[in-house]
């Protein structure tokens, strides 16, 4: 159970160094869904973009504008479709990025390096929001490029990066939707920070909702996601039943008698949104846990586990940590 990460992407909260102890807001579990219904505005046609994939014989790691929406480290042979709403922003060209790495010892294969048959397909597809019933648009769709080789005398094709550590390819494709979200456009690059700062201050963030996930304090949990929940709301539309389900997957952390809050360390600042989003990271490369949240949980017998992603932002007048996604 990855606690709906294809839904929202993680528990994206934010810090305050001189109020972190103080509600960000009045959203409360108990206020949640009536907040997100009356706050979503409704449409006649509500366009909804999917994300579908075929990889082979890598891992691999996908993006829309920057943002990951996809990270697969344990299976050579995956697939997928999922919603992709809440990384587009507003009308216009979106960018599709797709990361792919060697498989590692799979049965009889070593793959230390991208193989002559490794490959992934993405296509991008359009669909209304109240038809998911019904086959979606195409928008575009990607293949991984070949290349022309001579073995044994006969010409074949083989992908075009085989013998390489790592490939990362982009494309485009155009979306039409009716809201707009500014909030990255004024966040503050922090790409250019001191990377001790920042990394010290994005410490402190996971440390301080460690503690308040640990001392089970609800409310003061949900009052940090409103800006996220209100955007994520939109941007895919969700109804009184979706909301419901969102609703219940935030409380596991705080109705689950044997949720255990596992050690915060072993982590990497990461960034994202072209450098004006920053999480932290496990630094592992056991495939369960490689590309992970550093803020994680054990639950039911240490045989499952969340993994709470926050994808963090700074106002452009700001200085404290807001969440994004």
């Amino acid at each position: 159970m990855k606690f709906f990460k294809f839904i929202f992407f993680g528990l994206a909260l934010c810090f305050s160094a001189c109020s972190q102890n103080n509600k960000m807001s009045n959203l409360t579990s108990k206020n949640y869904i009536e907040t997100m219904m009356n706050s979503t505005k409704r449409y006649d046609y509500e366009p909804i973009y999917f994300l579908s994939y075929e990889q082979n014989i890598c891992y691999s790691e996908i993006l829309v504008n920057n943002i990951p929406v996809n990270k697969n480290f344990s299976e050579m042979l995956d697939g997928g479709t999922f919603e992709i709403n809440n990384c587009i922003f507003k009308s216009g060209i979106q960018k599709v990025t797709l990361r792919m790495y060697p498989a590692g010892k799979h049965g009889m294969r070593d793959l230390q390096t991208l193989s002559w048959d490794t490959n992934m397909k993405i296509e991008i597809t359009e669909s209304d929001n109240r038809k998911r019933n019904l086959k979606g648009k195409v928008i575009t769709a990607y293949l991984t490029p070949l290349a022309p080789v001579v073995k044994y005398g006969y010409e074949r094709t083989q992908f075009a990066a085989t013998g390489k550590n790592y490939f990362e390819a982009s494309f485009t494709f155009n979306a039409n939707v009716p809201y707009e979200f500014n909030s990255l456009d004024k966040a503050r690059d922090l790409s250019k920070w001191d990377k001790d700062i920042l990394k010290e201050k994005v410490v402190d963030f996971y440390k301080n909702q460690w503690n308040i996930i640990n001392e089970k304090k609800e409310d003061e949990y949900f009052s940090y996601l409103e800006l996220k929940e209100k955007e994520t709301c939109q941007s895919l539309f969700y109804d009184k039943t979706d909301l419901q389900e969102i609703l219940e997957a935030y409380q596991e952390a705080f109705i689950i008698e044997d949720y255990k809050l596992q050690p915060l360390q072993n982590y990497i600042v990461k960034l994202y949104g072209d450098g004006k989003l920053v999480c932290l990271e496990l630094k592992s490369q056991d495939k369960n846990l490689r590309g992970e949240s550093a803020l994680w949980a054990k639950y039911d017998k240490d045989r499952m586990a969340d993994f709470l992603t926050y994808y963090l932002y700074i106002p452009e007048r700001g200085n404290d940590f807001k969440i994004l996604r």
